[in-house]
């Protein structure tokens, strides 16, 4: 089995002096979709914070082989780490190729043929290459940032709850993006309070609950756990799960502490 694209182990991030997440420990397999859910406040835009180096984190972070503990963020882009943040960050006084050129500023050879990857993935952004960042739909904004991101040839995309505040029939589009991304080798790492969507495109699933791991394990198996259901998420009328379902085999709970 080859080694994951990403290993965390033993991660604490602090935000401001309260520590939100606390001796964190999971595997990225390269080629998938693995995604971090949990309630607002659970700890998971300031895991993938940690992760990009936004935040100081404790712990051990190896990506690619390589530890990225202690590294500038700017080392992680070119790496291949990539976060597209939960308020997208935008420059909406720049154009949308303006923007996405920005995002290839560790890879500006490649940024031309980039470009092009990224409008033939978003359509949408090549009709509006020439308007105002500020003037597009939120959902527009979001596929901004998602090929902003793209710009820099990442290995791996981080996602934090990219269908916040999306009409659903645009939370689908968003998350069709994310299934081709994979198809197309880009491992992504997807943070979603959409517990179902989550579940439906990804490949494996770790529930995060006050900054610790609770559960993880296949996403089949996750759906169909009760204390998701009703515990953790409360989403029994989405997934469907029954009350008296058993914690299936391939889901590892993590003990309460």
């Amino acid at each position: 089995m080859s080694e994951p694209l990403l290993q965390v182990c033993g991660l604490n991030v602090a935000y401001g002096k309260v520590e939100a997440v606390s001796c964190v420990s999971f595997n990225v397999p390269a080629g998938a979709i693995t995604t971090i859910i949990g309630a607002n406040g659970a700890g998971k835009s300031t895991l993938l914070n940690g992760l990009m180096g936004i935040l100081h984190a404790q712990g051990d972070i190896q990506f690619a082989g390589r530890s990225v503990t202690n590294v500038p963020i700017e080392t992680r882009v070119r790496l291949g780490l990539s976060l597209v943040p939960e308020r997208r960050e935008l420059f909406s006084t720049m154009t949308v190729e303006d923007n996405l050129t920005l995002g290839a500023f560790t890879a500006r050879h490649t940024a031309k043929g980039k470009l092009e990857d990224v409008y033939e993935l978003f359509p949408k952004l090549r009709e509006r290459r020439g308007q105002l960042a500020g003037t597009l739909s939120g959902g527009e904004r979001q596929m901004l940032a998602m090929g902003r991101a793209l710009m820099g040839n990442p290995k791996l995309l981080m996602l934090d709850e990219p269908s916040l505040g999306l009409a659903p029939l645009i939370v689908k589009e968003i998350f069709a993006i994310v299934l081709s991304l994979r198809a197309r080798g880009v491992s992504i790492l997807l943070i979603e309070q959409n517990a179902r969507a989550a579940l439906q495109v990804a490949d494996r699933g770790i529930v995060l609950e006050n900054g610790r791991i609770a559960l993880e394990g296949s996403c089949d198996a996750l759906a169909g756990d009760s204390r998701i259901v009703e515990t953790y998420l409360g989403l029994s009328s989405q997934i469907g799960a029954r009350s008296d379902e058993p914690v299936g085999p391939a889901v590892h709970a993590y003990p309460a502490e």
